[in-house]
């Protein structure tokens, strides 16, 4: 697949909302393509006590409830459609997956590699 697709897609899964009068939801879209070619979006979860929940991670728990666990690719892209690189933690988070080859795309024909 290639980095436009993706990053279409994750333009197409952002969402902003508030879902209370201090958490919201949306804002960032995370779209994974997995090793066997399938791909998860997520969405972030911000709310005001810091345990929030990146996009990066939401992808990344719909692919792991799917039964995947190699991602391939990821991007990720904010409310205004600018892409933006996955915060330290979810690279982390992402190294522990245990695939040092994820690229993270960042900008279009430009990838960047995890490790």
């Amino acid at each position: 697949m290639e980095f436009e697709e993706l990053y279409q897609i994750a333009k197409n899964t952002l969402n902003p909302r508030s879902l209370t009068e201090d958490a919201s939801a949306g804002s960032v879209a995370a779209v994974i393509l997995t090793e066997a070619g399938n791909v998860y979006r997520g969405v972030c979860i911000d709310v005001p006590c810091s345990i929030g929940f990146c996009a990066e991670h939401a992808a990344i728990s719909a692919m792991l409830t799917a039964g995947e666990s190699r991602v391939e690719q990821i991007v990720a892209v904010g409310w205004d459609k600018s892409i933006m690189p996955p915060c330290g933690r979810c690279r982390e988070f992402l190294m522990q997956l245990g695939n040092p080859e994820t690229l993270v795309l960042v900008a279009e024909n430009r990838a960047l590699p995890l490790r």
